[in-house]
């Protein structure tokens, strides 16, 4: 017989029966000896080991990782999540003649032969473990529950919708359809850690989307019949006026989740088939992180401490909607709270709350613009001000005035890279002399995925690549590339979290010169490099040969200067 090891673990990964299993074992292989034997001679340490050995001699695929977000919705329609559970079969890909079902017992003929009857076509199977296919059912079921079982219910009918849900988890049976269709994407939205939720209705479909790592993934498409439904129940969470289709329209949903607070910021804008929404998620139970954490080089976090130290001037930071530019400015403003010190920031909206920081809210409804408000919080003695968002000629003024007064202003500003922000201020019409006076530094960043440490493996990168990025044949000898895999850790997207890579541009007697003479954005940036600024490329190339991120992420992001 076959060692207890190899029997305790394949009925521990699997759900194969003691007599199906001894039944098993009685065979024998194609070369007449008894399988027993042959499985008697190896030694096996984990239910994955015994399992594709099994595999391989019924003839049967052993799949590793399951690609989770690859298995549609609609393979397990009718199928009850108790029955997928107990017989451990899973629906995974619909092909022209034949039905992929993952499984943990390829000898389970009448869970097979149900599903061939179900699907009226031919079953393979494709076997995995049981901890796999156990997570994978609880997963694809998640996007199906009870909102999606529940949707032809709601056909031709009225849906009651209710007050705003605030905590998700007070869901109940008696709650409409749509409106746990609703809390199950917002659920399943924060789970997995999605920065933006995108609801797109098309000519005969509707589509939704997370944004992961700043990365869009379909996640299902509801019916057509469910649209109006879906954007009036989300509309009326937001409080957005529902009757109001040809406008757009922006809002705030307050959340309660496992008791987390999330922010959720709606907004609304008509289309040719309806109206498309996009929620921005904001956790603001999050901590306050540390500018080491986001992943700046040690010469850019000596020089902005350097800056944050100094008691008058501006530091911008610059970059793309998304790419923690926000992030980055707490992180900063967090690191010289101090008792002593007055700190005071104009926001839209608050994004996280700092105990010991003024934070002003602007409300454009009622006047409270940034110009405004800074206006106002001038006279409340501030040492350091942070101004959300640098957006017109009104606010920049104010801000190099009070820079030039003895304050420390922080502020972002939309630009591509670091030397852009001169041309631009310079657009809105502020004198370039008092921009090369009052700015001290101009910081511009990007975000690149971090690798899954779980699953990522060493890499060969091909000449091309090297070159792609220049990296030279003597640095790449003493690196080692990976790439990404993917695994259930990750989803199986072989990324995990995001890393800032920057460039930081201190502001000295040469640039402010070019800045005088209104020179442009390149002609500055080449000063910059000459006097030893980092670029995002090079920034991005010391990530890859630490190991921390991939090639492709690098040229994606930094493509525009290359």
């Amino acid at each position: 017989m076959a060692s207890p090891t190899f029997e305790n673990l394949i009925k521990k990964g699997t759900s194969v029966s003691e007599e199906q299993l001894q039944s098993l074992l009685r065979s024998s292989d194609p070369k007449g000896i008894p399988l027993s034997e042959l499985l008697s001679k190896m030694t096996f340490n984990t239910p994955e080991e015994a399992l594709a050995e099994l595999c391989r001699h019924l003839h049967v695929d052993y799949i590793k990782e399951i690609p989770v977000n690859d298995i549609a919705v609609d393979m397990v329609r009718g199928i009850p999540i108790n029955y997928a559970k107990t017989q451990e079969v899973l629906p995974y890909k619909e092909e022209a003649d034949r039905v992929l079902v993952l499984t943990t017992n390829p000898l389970n003929h009448k869970a097979l032969e149900d599903l061939r009857v179900k699907f009226g076509k031919k079953i393979h199977p494709l076997a995995t473990t049981s901890s796999r296919i156990q997570d994978a059912i609880n997963r694809v079921y998640e996007k199906s529950t009870a909102a999606l079982e529940g949707m032809e219910e709601i056909d031709g009918e009225e849906v009651d919708l209710d007050d705003p849900v605030i905590d998700l988890l007070d869901s109940g049976d008696d709650d409409a359809p749509v409106i746990k269709l609703v809390n199950t994407l917002l659920f399943r939205a924060v789970k997995e850690k999605a920065s933006d939720i995108h609801v797109e209705p098309y000519e005969r479909d509707m589509v939704v989307r997370f944004r992961i790592d700043g990365v869009l993934f379909d996640i299902f498409k509801p019916p057509k019949k469910l649209q109006n439904s879906i954007t009036s129940r989300i509309k009326i969470m937001g409080n957005l006026n529902i009757a109001e289709k040809r406008l757009p329209q922006d809002g705030r949903i307050p959340l309660k989740l496992a008791g987390k607070d999330i922010d959720v910021r709606l907004s609304s804008v008509p289309t040719a088939h309806g109206e498309r929404l996009v929620m921005r998620l904001q956790d603001r139970s999050n901590v306050v992180l540390e500018l080491q954490q986001l992943g700046f080089s040690p010469d850019s976090l000596i020089k902005i401490d350097n800056l944050m130290a100094k008691t008058y001037g501006i530091f911008l930071v610059t970059g793309p909607t998304g790419s923690g530019k926000s992030t980055t400015l707490y992180a900063a403003i967090s690191k010289i709270n101090k008792p002593d010190i007055n700190i005071i920031t104009v926001e839209d909206p608050v994004e996280q709350r700092i105990h010991g920081i003024g934070q002003i809210q602007v409300n454009s409804k009622i006047g409270l613009t940034f110009a405004s408000g800074l206006r106002s919080i001038l006279r409340q003695d501030p040492d350091v001000v942070m101004i959300g968002e640098i957006r017109d000629l009104e606010t920049a003024e104010i801000a190099i005035n009070a820079s030039l007064t003895g304050h420390l202003v922080v502020s972002t500003i939309h630009t591509n890279d670091s030397a852009g922000a001169f041309p631009r201020l310079i657009d809105m019409g502020c004198e370039p002399f008092l921009i090369a006076t009052s700015i001290m530094g101009v910081g511009a960043q990007r975000l690149v995925r971090l690798l899954c440490p779980h699953c990522k493996e060493p890499h060969e990168p091909t000449a091309v690549e090297l070159r792609s990025l220049e990296i030279s044949p003597e640095m790449a000898r003493s690196a080692t590339f990976f790439k990404a895999v993917g695994c259930n850790h990750c989803n199986q997207k072989g990324y995990i979290g995001r890393s800032v890579i920057q460039e930081l541009m201190l502001i000295n007697d040469d640039i402010r010169s070019l800045i005088m003479k209104r020179a442009d954005g390149a002609t500055i940036k080449r000063e910059a490099i000459k006097s030893g600024m980092t670029t995002f490329r090079d920034h991005g190339i010391q990530k890859v040969l630490s190991g921390v991120t991939t090639i492709e992420e690098v040229l994606t992001s930094t493509q525009m200067d290359a």
